[in-house]
């Protein structure tokens, strides 16, 4: 099993859209091929991160993800001013699932 996390750097004016966004994107996950869960998560404070964490059951999978055309439409507005992303930053981070219930 492998764990992606994608912490954003998100202004509080714009936290309402990103989670719209990624709204819009947990639908599209279930019919990704090795896609076992995907979630979108949000601290509990003020100046918290909003997390976008995905458990794939190999990294091939996900790594195909990242090839596929369904990941290159998710993505293409970020290059555009018509839908721009509204995180400031982000840092990713992956793991290798040692131990799991």
């Amino acid at each position: 099993m492998y764990v992606v996390m994608n912490e954003l750097q998100v202004p509080t004016d714009a936290k309402e859209a990103m989670k719209a966004r990624f709204g819009k994107s947990a639908e599209n996950m279930k019919d990704v091929p090795g896609c076992l869960d995907f979630m979108f998560l949000e601290e509990d404070s003020e100046n918290s991160r909003q997390i976008v964490f995905t458990k794939w059951d190999s990294k091939q999978s996900y790594d195909n993800w990242l090839e596929s055309s369904a990941f290159k439409k998710a993505h293409q507005e970020k290059g555009t001013s018509k839908e721009k992303s509204p995180a400031s930053g982000n840092e990713l981070k992956s793991f290798d699932v040692i131990h799991h219930l």
